[in-house]
């Protein structure tokens, strides 16, 4: 049982450094249970029947009672039959003999056979599966109850190799993150509000150790897998649990609840730059910011700052999606220098569309309403208060993006006699880009627009105060 256990770990997230990680003693009751539970027995129907359902066998016994169903199951555990209902004609039946006793389970098909959650693509794994579940949550109701009770996550497998991967990385960044925070406190602004300069005048260390909720997805295992949260063996034929699409972490559906916001996506699951969740590329690539948005500001401050109408011309739309496909194949190795892309206006037009699709916007969805209310405020010290107060609930990613690109359009609006951009036409500019509304409604985009531009020019003109 030990060697069955221990190779499920060959899809498994954790290491497979053999110095850095030792497996845990996997549990094997529910796996035992599971070799235990009743095989299905497929009833065959001796006789032709009309009108049977292409996508159904000979296990098919058309219109029948339920008494006729009973007594045709014989009392023998695991037998099954399918039957149409005589009370409701072109509905289907799965009766099942279980636990001394007759189940029936309306029966669907569009495709792939199901009763409930799960599809399968026959009627046998159908009922395996289902002998399995009830033979299981029968006999260890109590025990799966507690599961959650005890995990082995905090105490190793991935859990423990994170947090050494996060204190060798914090080590690394601890020094540059500081400097640069010195560098900063120089810039200290004007008095305006004075909780927000006391804010501001404040040292703070950021790690960019993000917290990031893991993308748990149903997924089926192929052979037998142990949750990494519990240890215990994740039952069934198909979708035994869930499985971290950025992380590659396995635990049971109800486990998931239970497991902290402490994901730290591979490189290797993220397929594309654009379009990436913002937390999860900057985790991924161990970054402050992602790496689009350092890259292009870099490239625009060099040669750019003083271009005429600057985000407000636009590039070639053929050339802005090139940029686009080399950061999705090449990321941070990505040319975007002048030698290819000689109009800047390309790279301010591949960084807005960067924003625009993001997923969840810099701003997003659940703060949406908050800024929208704030610069709603007609007095300018009560409405600078209102925007702060809900920049303090963006997640921490998404608020160091804003702060730095804040900072940059600041040094664009310096440039003004130049490039003729003030802060109200970035407003314009980045309003729509930055933030949208959580329903896609065109009247409240059209309704809000004046108001996104609002917040954006007074993040713009005080970001040495608001950051």
């Amino acid at each position: 049982m030990a060697a069955s256990s221990n190779s499920s770990l060959s899809g498994s997230s954790v290491s497979s450094d053999a110095e850095e990680y030792q497996p845990p003693i996997w549990k094997s009751y529910l796996y035992q249970l599971q070799q235990e539970a009743p095989r299905p027995k497929r009833i065959i129907c001796p006789r032709e029947v009309e009108n049977r359902p292409k996508y159904y066998g000979r296990e098919f016994h058309g219109i029948i009672s339920r008494e006729q169903a009973d007594e045709l199951l014989g009392g023998v555990e695991g037998a099954y039959i399918l039957r149409e209902s005589q009370r409701q004609p072109g509905c289907y039946t799965l009766a099942l003999r279980f636990g001394n006793q007759t189940l029936n389970y309306r029966l669907f098909h569009d495709g792939k056979h199901f009763v409930g959650e799960k599809r399968f693509e026959s009627i046998h794994d159908l009922v395996t599966d289902g002998l399995i579940t009830l033979y299981i949550e029968t006999k260890a109701a109590e025990y799966i109850a507690k599961m959650t009770t005890n995990p082995i996550y905090e105490h190793i497998g991935y859990a423990t190799l994170l947090r050494e991967k996060v204190s060798r990385r914090l080590s690394r960044s601890k020094n540059e993150s500081r400097k640069a925070n010195v560098a900063n406190e120089e810039h200290t602004s004007v008095e305006k509000i004075s909780s927000l300069v006391r804010r501001a005048a404040l040292t703070h260390d950021n790690h960019f150790n993000y917290e990031k909720t893991h993308n748990f997805k149903v997924h089926t295992f192929r052979g037998p897998h142990w949750c990494e949260y519990c240890a215990n063996f994740m039952w069934g034929l198909i979708a035994q649990g869930v499985r971290c699409s950025d992380c590659g972490l396995n635990v049971h559906k109800q486990c998931s609840k239970h497991v902290p916001n402490d994901c730290q996506p591979d490189l290797k699951r993220i397929k594309k730059v654009y379009c990436c969740d913002l937390t999860t590329l900057v985790k991924a690539h161990n970054t402050q910011r992602p790496m689009v948005v350092d890259i292009c500001i870099r490239e625009i401050e060099a040669r750019g700052l003083k271009s005429e109408g600057i985000y407000r011309v636009s590039g070639f739309t053929e050339h802005i999606e090139d940029v686009k496909m080399a950061f999705d194949r090449d990321g941070e190795k990505a040319d975007i220098s002048a030698n290819i892309y000689p109009d800047i206006n390309i790279i301010t037009g591949a960084l807005k569309l960067y924003f625009r699709d993001l997923p969840i916007p810099v701003i997003t969805y659940d703060t949406y309403s908050k800024f929208i209310e704030a610069a709603k405020i007609s007095n300018a010290d009560e409405r600078l208060e209102a925007v702060h107060e809900v920049l303090m609930l963006l997640p921490p990613a998404h608020y160091e993006t804003l702060r730095y690109l804040m900072i940059h359009l600041k040094k664009v609006t310096m440039n003004e006699k130049d490039n003729l951009m003030n802060a109200e036409n970035l407003g314009i500019v980045f309003g729509p880009t930055l933030m949208r509304p959580p329903e896609d409604s065109t009247l409240t985009t059209l309704h809000d627009m004046r108001y996104q531009k609002l917040i954006v020019q007074i993040l713009i003109e005080n970001e040495d105060v608001l950051f």
